[in-house]
């Protein structure tokens, strides 16, 4: 008869401290938390996490960004970031026009509207966030933010 062999609690600590298993745990509780505030932005308030990612752009920033600019900061391509444009334009939400220094180039921010709807959506998003995330104590947050910090750094050196 076969026995069974488990696994020693060093061989289990050296799983735990896996640099892959590391990064599935990172990656699954990102999805998570981004599916929940997707869902959450589409059910209250008829709005996709994309376009919402946009309008914080807009929001945080003094002046009226460029489209490339847009599409920097947001990591996506400037043909996604027009289609998103384009959208909240028509809703109402952004306004978009001509840069009077680079004809070529379109500038855009947020209309009145838009930064009232986007203050509303902002303190909604961190409140679910802060629900999201209740489970752990202020201590451990400021645990997990500090090794999620030293990791974003070792990974920074490694590029």
């Amino acid at each position: 008869m076969d026995q069974v062999t488990r696994p020693t609690a060093a061989a289990e600590a050296r799983d735990e401290a896996s640099p892959l298993r590391l990064w599935l745990r990172l990656f699954a509780t990102a999805n998570m938390v981004e599916a929940e505030l997707s869902r959450r932005l589409r059910a209250e308030f008829s709005m996709t996490l994309p376009r919402f990612d946009l309008m914080a752009q807009l929001a945080k920033s003094p002046e009226p960004l460029a489209l490339g600019e847009l599409s920097r900061r947001l990591m996506v391509t400037n043909g996604n970031v027009t289609g998103l444009v384009d959208r909240l334009v028509e809703d109402g939400l952004v306004e978009r026009r001509v840069a009077r220094n680079d004809r070529r180039s379109a500038l855009v921010e947020l209309t009145r509207d838009g930064r009232a709807l986007f203050e509303v959506m902002a303190a909604a998003h961190k409140g679910w966030v802060g629900e999201l995330f209740d489970g752990l104590d202020d201590a451990a947050r400021a645990t997990l933010s500090q090794l999620l910090r030293e990791a974003r750094t070792s990974v920074q050196e490694k590029l």
